[in-house]
């Protein structure tokens, strides 16, 4: 096994890993399924992640031959379909002894496949949070407002994130602008208002990386893990103080 061909190895699976981190996919899933390909092709894979970057070496297996990545991990959106398919796409590499430029090019399809439609999530985030409202006992007037303060904040999500303005700011920004607009309920005397106002920011929790920190921890991922979860409690603040400005200028309207 020649130093091209690792060299080659480590750059494929280096972008590999970063497409898998950056997608919020947790890290013991990223380190199996790169071991699984580096398995594959005939080499051993170790991987250090961290919150921001990846450290990555590739490994001739029983040769002498090496090569290592310090890759940055991207800040993707958060891709379900990237999990599955980049995670199947490892164990076809394994079962049908895949060629490098094979597994290359099945992920460059993947990657490649076009986005889902914003103007689709946008209508299906506000149905949701809807549903949420539902869920903690709105009635239809509220869930309707909880759905239009949603559409709007989650399009101001959407706006701020594509010019690039700081997650935090973005998070503020949207909490605020959701919760002013169901504030409306408030002005309407509407029985269920405060259930309205306070479900119309749930579309801005941090699941993902609430769940994948914990589940770093527990894998033994500790220092990854707990990065995600302080980037959660920092999301979550931001929450907070969007949805506090909203709370100061309608305060008349609780009492």
């Amino acid at each position: 096994m020649t130093q091209e061909y690792v060299n080659d190895i480590a750059d494929f699976i280096s972008g590999y890993v970063s497409h898998m981190l950056g997608a919020g996919v947790h890290t013991s899933r990223v380190v199996r399924n790169s071991k699984r390909i580096g398995e594959a092709l005939g080499t051993d894979v170790r991987i250090h992640t961290s919150q921001k970057t990846a450290t990555l070496t590739v490994c001739e297996k029983g040769g002498k031959t090496m090569s290592t990545r310090v890759l940055d991990i991207p800040g993707l959106p958060i891709s379900f379909e990237w999990n599955a398919d980049l995670s199947a796409l490892s164990w076809a590499a394994y079962d049908n002894d895949m060629s490098l430029d094979a597994i290359r090019h099945k992920f460059e399809e993947i990657v490649a496949k076009p986005k889902m439609n914003p103007w689709f999530v946008l209508f299906m985030a506000a149905l949701a949070n809807a549903s949420f409202c539902r869920l903690f006992g709105g009635d239809i007037w509220a869930m309707l407002i909880v759905f239009t303060s949603t559409l709007v904040g989650f399009f101001t999500r959407q706006h701020l994130t594509r010019r690039g303005v700081n997650h935090y700011i973005v998070f503020i920004v949207s909490a605020f602008v959701a919760s002013l607009c169901a504030s409306s309920a408030l002005a309407l005397g509407l029985n269920t208002a405060e259930i309205a106002l306070a479900t119309s920011v749930l579309y801005l929790v941090p699941g993902v990386p609430l769940i994948n920190g914990v589940i770093d921890i527990t894998d033994g991922h500790i220092q990854i893990g707990i990065s995600r979860l302080v980037n959660a409690l920092m999301l979550i603040v931001c929450i907070a103080i969007g949805m506090s400005a909203t709370l100061m200028l309608v305060k008349d309207s609780l009492l």
